[in-house]
């Protein structure tokens, strides 16, 4: 069990784990540039469906987290933090977070082994793509027992990744009360219309469901348990992926102010940039110590997962906005034109604050599992 007081060699970086980034860096920098990013984003897919074969392919991110019972590599979340991280780092519009971190860990969490083997090979081949809907924003979805199975009937909105996703994981209310239902979503009885959102690397989209077939997955009554640790799960990869959006913004300021020059010096020998590199220099470290944290507790299974996970949730969102407003001003003018890929980060930094909660959502939530609220809450 993974503890406050456990030892701080398990929050290293493993010789693997340092292997693995090295790979993942050099692919995603080759496919992953600002201009192909914009064009995968503006794509019906959405997505670069070659590299997406090539991950899951040649290097097996999508079954790094998953048992090898359900064809996945045997790792832990901690390696998979790792591939996020360098996701994160290039912006790649892949539905890594909605497939692997959020509808792998739903089912999972489930304890239904049946779904399981017949849903987390495709994803750990990368064969499937899947989502969940009525997790991040409440839904009204129902489900109703009929002649030949489950149907849904209602709407989820902002479901990531929901208009192109093969599977959808559905919270629904049945009249045994709230379950989880598996839903291969087909245009008879399944409207789904992108939404227009700030970041377009991020897909999101409302999803109406008219009698669709569905089969429940995991028993009555565990819904919301599950529901709880697929968010919790969610925030520590959007943290990860925060880190390295957060290093890419440090890295291309230093190598900016490094060579522009006014006054016949660099900007960056001005002690005012110092300070303000210096400063964000912290923020990134802090938030780096955090988002391990929350890897390993997640990793473990250890029963501070929900504090880590709002603790990383704070520190690596209010790192990110600084380093998103620092690489957009020091880059002087190129930075604030739509050419410059700065506004892609920026853009990215502010539709995640309030993706699986904002920053005072997550304080209040620290307050409560820290018993610091009072009685007015």
């Amino acid at each position: 069990m993974f503890r406050l007081d456990a030892d701080p060699a398990l929050l290293l970086e493993t010789d693997e784990q340092h292997q693995l980034r090295g790979v993942l860096r050099d692919l995603l920098g080759e496919t992953c540039g600002p201009e192909e990013v914009r064009k995968q984003a503006g794509s019906p897919r959405g997505y670069d469906r070659a590299l997406w074969d090539r991950l899951a392919g040649e290097i097996g991110v999508h079954g790094l987290a998953l048992p090898e019972d359900y064809g996945g590599a045997g790792y832990t979340f901690a390696e998979l933090a790792v591939a996020v991280e360098e996701a994160g780092r290039v912006l790649c519009p892949a539905p890594l977070l909605s497939t692997v971190v959020l509808a792998g860990q739903a089912l999972l969490g489930s304890g239904d082994r049946r779904a399981c083997e017949r849903w987390l090979p495709g994803i750990a081949s990368g064969a499937l793509t899947a989502t969940v809907a009525g997790f991040l924003h409440p839904a009204d979805v129902t489900a109703e027992p009929g002649p030949d199975g489950w149907v849904l009937r209602g709407e989820a909105d902002f479901v990531p990744d929901g208009a192109g996703a093969d599977l959808l994981l559905v919270a629904a209310r049945a009249p045994d009360g709230e379950r989880l239902f598996a839903c291969e979503p087909d245009g008879a009885t399944c409207d789904r219309t992108a939404r227009r959102v700030l970041d377009p690397t991020r897909r999101q989209a409302l999803v109406r469901l008219r009698g669709a077939p569905a089969e429940p997955v995991g028993e009555p009554g565990r819904a919301a348990g599950v529901v709880d640790v697929v968010l919790d799960a969610g925030r520590v990869a959007v943290a990860a992926e925060h880190v390295g959006g957060s290093a890419h913004a440090l890295d291309a300021v230093l190598d900016y102010v490094s060579q522009r020059t006014q006054f016949g010096r660099a900007i960056g020998s001005f002690q005012a940039v110092k300070h303000r590199l210096a400063d964000l220099l912290v923020e990134v470290e802090g938030a780096r110590s955090a988002s391990a944290y929350a890897s390993a507790c997640l990793a473990a299974e250890a029963p501070e997962l929900p504090l880590a996970a709002s603790a990383a949730a704070v520190a690596c969102t209010s790192a990110y906005r600084l380093a998103t407003t620092e690489y957009v001003q020091l880059h002087g003018g190129i930075g604030f034109t739509w050419e410059h890929p700065a506004n892609l980060y920026l853009r990215r930094a502010r539709a995640d604050e309030a993706l699986f909660g904002t920053g005072d959502d997550h304080r209040l939530r620290l307050a409560g599992l820290l018993g610091l609220t009072g009685r007015t809450g």
